[in-house]
């Protein structure tokens, strides 16, 4: 049944990439409306969390954050499925790199780097930076249940020639490269709130105190690794830029969670300048003390 699903859908998702840009983006516009006026996908969850992350907007400021959210959910979705054929030259356009020399100043030093970033703007696109290091790539991502479509979402990121590893790959994945001397940068989206049975450390975000993800961290401390944050913008519809910016060289220097606390007030700074490009469907306040 699965295989049949994957066989149905996968000659739509092909068509879907190829789409000229202007009919790409009206398509994502249906999409949205589908999604946000009909089916009202997790309704409930964005707005909630919007309510207690932005506090001090109205009701009226809040609900134009909620409709362009997910506009930009959608737009996300589809350019997830656009990687399939867009071009490295087109790439290159729609996803811009403003300090690529940062990451690359450490890779001449001859550590592995930790790479933090949120789900925020394009961190689907950001897979495209691989070909700029020297180090080699891995995205750590959840897997998905249907096995073809997992097949597909692997073949989609690591198109630009990083590796996929699962979050349950990933302590293997990293202890096996530093046994070899395999120097590697490692992306982390660390932003989604674990649970709290196995939460290690609470921090605050937007003011709530909620468990936090420290793998990052932890991984980091452990094999000393320079940790750098991923800052992302969108520019327009369909054009990011990315840039670099230092959490800190030496993660041992520092006191077990600060790193991680540092981390994520970038990420609420970032989005407190435009909330819209934020994913907001994720239950980022599911446990709060």
């Amino acid at each position: 049944m699965q295989f049949l699903v994957y066989i149905l859908l996968y000659p739509i998702l092909w068509l879907i990439s190829i789409l000229p840009n202007r009919l790409f983006y009206f398509f994502s516009d249906f999409i949205c409306f589908i999604v946000y006026r009909i089916i009202r996908y997790r309704i409930k969850t964005v707005r909630n969390n919007i309510a207690i992350a932005l506090p001090h907007l109205n009701g009226k400021e809040r609900l134009e954050i909620e409709k362009k959210s997910y506009q930009h959910l959608c737009d996300l979705f589809l350019e997830m499925i656009k990687t399939l054929t867009i071009s490295e030259e087109e790439m290159d356009k729609r996803f811009v790199i403003t300090n690529i020399e940062l990451p690359k100043e450490y890779e001449k030093k001859g550590k592995s780097i930790a790479l933090m970033t949120g789900h925020y703007a394009s961190y689907e696109w950001s897979i495209s930076m691989n070909k700029h290091f020297t180090h080699r790539a891995f995205a750590i991502y959840k897997k998905i249940a249907n096995p073809y479509f997992d097949k597909l979402v692997r073949a989609i990121r690591s198109k630009f020639g990083a590796s996929l590893i699962t979050t349950k790959e990933t302590i293997p994945t990293i202890e096996k490269n530093h046994q070899n001397n395999l120097l590697s940068i490692y992306g982390f989206a660390s932003d989604q709130s674990p649970k709290s049975s196995r939460a290690f450390h609470w921090g605050t975000f937007f003011g709530i105190e909620t468990p936090l993800q420290t793998g990052a961290e932890m991984l980091a401390k452990k094999y000393d690794m320079t940790m750098l944050y991923l800052k992302i913008k969108k520019v327009k519809r369909g054009y990011y830029e990315a840039s670099f910016e230092e959490l800190t060289e030496n993660p041992n220097q520092f006191p077990d969670f600060e790193i991680t606390d540092l981390f994520m007030k970038k990420l609420e700074a970032q989005i407190l300048e435009a909330p819209e490009y934020y994913l907001w469907s994720h239950k980022r306040f599911k446990v709060k003390k």
